[in-house]
């Protein structure tokens, strides 16, 4: 059979991964396929710099219309990222009837409707495995082996930054600042980790998972959001009294009242798979009404991990695999039956709260007047006496820490309010969800 010949765009720490395997297994790749898959065409920004990989004379280059413009080149993989002009080069790649393999998740949770619309206009395939959770066959898992279930919930650590940070906050008892600095220092981190702290990553891609697992195109910016900026080492300790550790979780659960998606700090049982997931490791616990639980872990970002999911999409190409994926799931069309999202307000879990309060008679009664009145039962509590920060003598602090029992997320936020107009209550409240 002919060769099938492959174009990459981006040669950055992914990048360089794919196009080590594709020059350096090709044999290996030919007994799986059948055929020579030919990386034929490496886009760059900057083809003058060095990389750690040898690559043959006249496949690197800064033009890519190169590979627009080719029509032996079959497939394309976007590793560029962001936003534009992946965007662009995508719908090119699709226009000029090249299949695509990305693992740009920003781009799929932005723009997925309309660049898989423009996949079926030209009969072309896109794949993402590596969009999510790295090297983890998460989304052929959803997408293949689970297709016989109705899909009842997912709980996921979906970002391997945050879980690196809160690990190291956990284990070494360190700040959340030098935890943030330790992951730049290790490359875990970008100079700006602000998309991987306030959890809009993780987001983006609990949009994709929702999209394969439920049916369900929503815009990754409705989706309910907490990062893990506000954590503090102390949290830590008290998670660890009440049998608890603090990780960031992506859930999707489906209700009578629709589905509940959201992203958030939360304290998981400390016997619960999740609860032991480290570093920079990324895990996804997924319950179907047949199968039940099942339950995946890996590394889930760095170049290796990502780039084997990469290469494992254009094999799948190759074989045909994905277009007969990419036909029978019929990803982000308005005319599939979607599950309704379910309001924010009305989601309904356990909740951590810490604060200041003063320590004087009447400060419990007040704030469980507050609780009393917004429907909200607690479930256990922890007080700890705190030194006044202005050395005052006379004036006695404490540190509050409740776990509440099921209560509604409007009548929470309700609460929390109120008790911060207070006046002995100090500062912000800190609120955290409970996993049990």
């Amino acid at each position: 059979m002919s060769a099938v010949k492959v174009a990459l765009l981006g040669l950055g720490t992914i990048g360089t991964g794919v196009a080590d395997i594709l020059l350096n297994r090709v044999e290996r790749i030919r007994n799986v396929t059948g055929r020579d898959v030919l990386l034929t065409r490496i886009c760059d920004k900057d083809a003058s710099l060095k990389r750690d990989i040898e690559i043959p004379s006249g496949v690197l280059t800064n033009d890519p219309e190169l590979i627009f413009n080719d029509p032996d080149i079959k497939i394309g993989i976007e590793l560029i990222g962001g936003i534009e002009p992946a965007r662009a080069f995508v719908l090119r790649l699709l226009a000029s009837g090249k299949n695509v393999v990305t693992a740009n998740k920003a781009l799929l949770a932005q723009h997925g409707a309309e660049l898989f619309a423009a996949a079926r206009q030209n009969g072309c395939t896109i794949a993402f495995e590596a969009a999510v959770c790295g090297g983890i066959p998460i989304i052929s898992s959803i997408a293949t082996s689970l297709q016989a279930n109705t899909i009842q919930s997912l709980d996921a650590i979906v970002n391997g930054t945050s879980n690196f940070i809160l690990s190291q906050m956990e284990d070494g008892g360190t700040s959340y600042s030098y935890a943030v600095k330790e992951a730049q220092r290790l490359g875990y981190a970008e100079a700006n980790p602000a998309m991987d702290v306030d959890g809009t990553d993780a987001v983006q891609k609990l949009t994709i998972l929702a999209q394969l697992g439920f049916g369900v195109d929503v815009d990754w910016k409705k989706v309910s959001r907490m990062g893990i900026e506000s954590v503090d080492a102390i949290d830590f300790k008290f998670a660890k009294d009440l049998g608890y550790r603090i990780k960031l979780l992506a859930v999707a659960n489906r209700g009578d009242e629709g589905l509940e998606l959201h992203v958030a700090p939360t304290l998981v049982r400390r016997d619960n798979p999740l609860a032991r997931v480290h570093d920079v490791f990324n895990a996804v616990r997924v319950v179907g009404d047949y199968v039940g639980q099942v339950f995946f872990q890996g590394l889930g970002a760095g170049r290796k991990p990502t780039a084997s999911a990469v290469v494992g999409d254009v094999i799948d190409t190759v074989l045909g695999r994905a277009k007969i994926t990419f036909d029978t799931l019929n990803l982000w069309n308005s005319n599939r039956k979607v599950v309704p999202i379910k309001r924010t307000d009305n989601f309904y879990g356990k909740a951590y709260l810490r604060f200041d309060a003063e320590d004087r008679p009447g400060v419990m009664r007040d704030f469980a007047a507050v609780f009393g009145k917004n429907n909200i039962s607690i479930a256990s509590m922890i007080q700890h006496e705190k030194n006044d920060q202005n050395n005052n003598p006379n004036k006695q602090n404490a540190v509050i820490i409740l776990i509440t029992h099921e209560a509604r997320e409007g009548d929470l936020l309700k609460a929390i309010d109120e008790l911060e107009k207070i006046p002995s209550i100090q500062g912000k409240i800190i609120r955290m969800r409970v996993q049990d």
